[in-house]
C-alpha cells in the first residue's frame, strides 16, 4: 500500500528524507505464524528518483532489526507518481525479512522488544537519513 500527499511547505532535498509514521498491527505481542506488522514511513525527495523503473533501475529500502542485527534490503514498490520533482509519499513495508528471535540458552519462551532502523537510497544512490521506529514490536519467541 502506498499513499501520496503533496505539501509545498516541506523542504525537499537531493538526498531523500524519511520519517517514521507507524507500526501496524502492533498488538500486545506477535509470534511466528501470526500476522507480521508493517512499518509505514513518509518519504520526500527533490528529484523524485525513487521507486522502480522496470528493467532500468531500482531504489532500495534498507531495514535493520536492532536487537539481532539482522538487516536486509528490498526494492521500492512501483510508485506511480515517482519521477516528479518535490516527490512525497507514504510507503509501507513488512518487517518479515528481518524478523528473527534472539534465542535464550535455555530455549524458554520469552518476549523480545524490537525496534527497527530504516533508510533508503535513490536511483543516484543518495542515502537518506536513518530513523528508528518509535514504538516497539513485541515478539514472542523461543
Amino acid at each position: 500500500m502506498v499513499g501520496f500527499v503533496s505539501c509545498k511547505k516541506d523542504k525537499f532535498t537531493t538526498a531523500p528524507q524519511v520519517a517514521y509514521k507507524s507500526v501496524y498491527p502492533n498488538a500486545t505481542s506477535i509470534q511466528l505464524g501470526s500476522v507480521i506488522p508493517d512499518i509505514t514511513f513518509s518519504i520526500t525527495d527533490k528529484e523524485g528518483d525513487i521507486g522502480l523503473k522496470a528493467g532500468i533501475d531500482t531504489a532500495y529500502i534498507y531495514l535493520k532489526n536492532n536487537l539481532t542485527g539482522k538487516s536486509d534490503s528490498l526494492p521500492f514498490p512501483d510508485l506511480q507518481s515517482a519521477g516528479k520533482s518535490n516527490f512525497k509519499a507514504d510507503v509501507t513495508v513488512s518487517i518479515s525479512r528481518v524478523l528473527e528471535c534472539k534465542s535464550l540458552p535455555s530455549g524458554a519462551l520469552h518476549t523480545d522488544t524490537l525496534f527497527f532502523d530504516i533508510y533508503v537510497r535513490d536511483f543516484e544512490r543518495n542515502k537518506s537519513n536513518v530513523f528508528t521506529t518509535g514504538e516497539p514490536v513485541y515478539f514472542n519467541c523461543r
